[in-house]
């Protein structure tokens, strides 16, 4: 095999691998993933975002289409992204915070592996899903709409390559674990990819707005990982996602 095609391979593996990780989608790669290779696929996370972006997007304008109110339009949005990806950030953010009420450390990442969903996990939900359907409502415009959509779900997932290097994962088996930690070069280009989505969407000044907020959001919940379960686990990055979601949300609508 060529360079080239060598190449061309593990990049065209790596996009399965995180197609695969980041939505329902059947297009795993036809060969066993290997200790590591998740971590360095991590680069791809913010690709599967703007698949997800542009599937929110197409519900969106569909509901528009049929004349629904930017409401219930919102909704919609919403529910196409979750069935894409299978609710997984929405199934790590509830059970991020359900993990909140437990007394040990060993209890509570015990209560984040129990599939039933339990006060704390309802209303962090609630809340998630109050306020990315309230800011997407808001902006209303659909063209603006489809920019915020995909800058939200580009930039969310950009941010979980570096999460997941600098917070270490709390368990020795589980998701996150067996993940491992990416190498700099795929945290620099999940980066990079995430950064030029939001300048083009969100201009200079709301990008380094944008990028504030995350970094505040990223330093706040790693310290309450740390401290609560002894690192990162895959609910936590899935409650990462979602915080990110909301917060470029936020600043898009502030903007648009």
């Amino acid at each position: 095999m060529s360079e080239y095609a060598e190449t061309l391979h593990n990049l065209t593996a790596d996009l399965r691998i995180g197609l695969s990780l980041c939505t329902r989608l059947p297009v795993g790669p036809s060969e066993p993933v290997g200790e590591g290779d998740v971590a360095r696929a991590s680069w791809t996370f913010p690709i599967a975002g703007l698949l997800v972006g542009l599937v929110a997007v197409f519900a969106y304008w569909l509901a528009v289409r049929f004349n629904a109110a930017p409401q219930p339009a919102a909704v919609l949005a919403l529910a196409a992204t979750m069935l894409l990806t299978g609710g997984m950030h929405e199934d790590g953010l509830a059970d991020t915070a359900d993990g909140l009420g437990g007394k040990t450390r060993e209890q509570k990442l015990d209560i984040m592996r129990d599939s039933r969903i339990g006060t704390f996990g309802a209303c962090a939900l609630a809340i998630s899903l109050m306020l990315r359907w309230s800011t997407i409502a808001d902006i209303a415009e659909p063209h603006f709409v489809a920019i915020a959509l995909i800058a939200a779900h580009v930039g969310a997932r950009a941010c979980l390559p570096a999460f997941m290097q600098l917070v270490p994962a709390a368990r020795q088996d589980g998701l996150s674990s067996g993940a491992g930690r990416p190498p700099t070069p795929s945290v620099i280009a999940a980066l990079i990819l995430g950064v030029t989505c939001l300048l083009f969407a969100l201009g200079v000044t709301g990008t380094a707005v944008a990028l504030l907020m995350l970094v505040i959001a990223s330093l706040l919940l790693a310290r309450l990982a740390t401290r609560q379960f002894g690192g990162q686990t895959g609910d936590v990055l899935g409650a990462m996602e979602q915080v990110g979601e909301a917060v470029i949300l936020l600043v898009a609508s502030s903007l648009f």
